[in-house]
This record gives C-alpha cells, sequence and structure tokens, in this order.
C-alpha cells in the first residue's frame, strides 16, 4: 500500500514538469559545433529583465556542456517566445433524469471549474548559418516564472536544463 502511494506521488511530480517537444537535422554531426552565439537581430518576446535570465541560464547550461561564446560561431541560437492561452477542460456536470414505463429523460449542464492559463510557448533553435538552416529545434512552455528575481532566475535555470537535456540527440 505505502508503495502505491509512493508511486502516485512520484507519478504527480514527474508528470507536472514543463513538456519540451524536440526535433532535429537528421545526419547532422553534431560534434562540428563548438562555438554559438545569438542572433543580434533576435527579438525574444520577452522583457529585458526576463531575456537576460534565460541568457544566463543559456550561457551557464552551454558552457557546462563545453561550448564557448564566440564573435564567430559555428552557430547562432534563436529563441522566440508568445503568450498563449490554454482553455480550462475541466467542468462539472448536474443531471437530472428519470424513467419510467417508456417514458426517459434528461438534463445536463455543464460549469466550467478553473480558468484560462496563460503560459509562454518558447521555442530555441540552433542555426547553423553556413547550412541554411536550423539543425535542433525545442519548443516547450513555462507557465510560472515565480515572483521574485531569485525564482525567476532559478526557474529559467531548471527550464534551460530540461530543454538541453537532450542535446545532442542520442542516434
Amino acid at each position: 500500500m505505502k508503495l502505491l502511494k509512493f508511486l502516485s506521488i512520484l507519478l504527480l511530480f514527474t508528470s507536472c514538469g514543463a513538456f519540451v517537444d524536440y526535433d532535429y537535422e537528421k545526419g547532422t554531426d553534431f560534434t562540428k559545433y563548438k562555438t554559438y552565439n545569438y542572433y543580434s537581430d533576435l527579438k525574444s518576446g520577452f522583457n529585458p529583465l526576463d531575456e537576460k535570465r534565460l541568457f544566463r541560464a543559456l550561457d551557464a547550461k552551454l558552457k557546462s556542456m563545453g561550448f564557448e561564446k564566440s564573435e564567430t560561431p559555428s552557430f547562432n541560437i534563436d529563441i522566440q517566445s508568445a503568450e498563449v492561452t490554454s482553455n480550462s477542460n475541466s467542468n462539472v456536470g448536474v443531471g437530472i433524469g428519470g424513467t419510467g414505463r417508456n417514458v426517459g429523460g434528461g438534463v445536463t449542464i455543464g460549469i466550467p471549474v478553473g480558468q484560462n492559463r496563460t503560459m509562454r510557448e518558447i521555442s530555441i533553435e540552433f542555426v547553423d548559418d553556413s547550412k541554411n538552416g536550423v539543425f535542433w529545434q525545442a519548443i516547450t512552455t513555462i507557465s510560472n516564472y515565480g515572483n521574485t528575481p531569485e525564482k525567476r532566475e532559478e526557474s529559467f535555470a531548471k527550464l534551460i536544463e530540461k530543454v538541453l537535456s537532450k542535446y545532442p540527440p542520442k542516434k
């Protein structure tokens, strides 16, 4: 019984994390990419402070992975984001009905529970300009950054850790 409770709690916590969708160009030699930079005209969709936090988190993670930021990079990073609203799928149904000899009827009413959630969808693309295109992409969402600068910094660090956990892709 304790094992069942533990597994249920574990499932609950692991299912609440950010979902990351990955894609990459087949046949890419990921070992040749050692240096990076951001596009100078990048429009991330974040406010300036959150953009800096995101860049710091990316820089720290990429450095720990052996990459170096360079003015002549082997690839550039493009980041785009937009607010998206997810509709609440929760509702409560109230029903009235009756049956009797060949007579039946019913009325149901759906009452929405909760409210729509506003989230930010983030696309991070690694682009090789010499090959004219994206060779790796991750798309994820974040719903709550935190309400203090420290919490926001921590949220971005965790997000980037998860996003780059599948780079380079295992073939």
